[in-house]
């Protein structure tokens, strides 16, 4: 365990609730993709096809870490991993949001062209996405960061003019 700690520089055993809430984020992942991929199948093969994907998936990770390890500006390593948390509840959490606004606005697949529905979709949850990216990073104790990362995006989408 101090081996861990030191690895991902765990100064505080709170600090510890990251990595844990990313081991079972991505066990639950990996459960759900081998539940999609076999539907059919009995529950054991599930459950091996799992244990395959989450080594699969964390080896990607942990690539993924060391990668950007040094292009995001972090104090301590297993802040990395509270920035992925806090990607992955925004992402999902951003459909949620686009879902009801779209029905509220009357948008749906019957009275709109289907590619004139999914352009508004996305438009429509890219904007929920930005205000929950810095909200979500903001619960999490990244505001800086994410703040920084929207000011980049909204950058790139050409909305320098926002930022002033």
């Amino acid at each position: 365990m101090e081996t861990f700690k030191k690895n991902w520089e765990i100064q505080k055993n709170w600090q510890l609730l990251f990595p844990v809430l990313g081991i079972l984020a991505l066990v639950y992942s990996s459960f759900k993709l081998a539940d999609a991929l076999l539907k059919e199948y009995h529950l054991l093969v599930k459950i091996g096809v799992t244990a395959v994907l989450f080594f699969a998936l964390l080896k990607f990770i942990l690539f993924l870490f060391k990668k950007l390890e040094d292009r995001w500006v972090v104090e301590y390593k297993w802040e990395l991993i509270r920035i992925f948390i806090v990607f992955a509840i925004t992402g999902t959490s951003s459909l949620f949001v686009g879902r009801p606004i779209i029905k509220l606005l009357g948008i749906t697949k019957e009275n709109l062209n289907i590619t004139v529905y999914w352009i508004l979709y996305i438009i429509i949850g890219l904007i929920f996405y930005q205000i929950l990216l810095v909200t979500t990073g903001w619960l999490f104790g990244q505001f800086k960061f994410f703040w920084e990362f929207e000011k980049k995006m909204l950058r790139r989408f050409g909305l320098k003019r926002f930022l002033d």
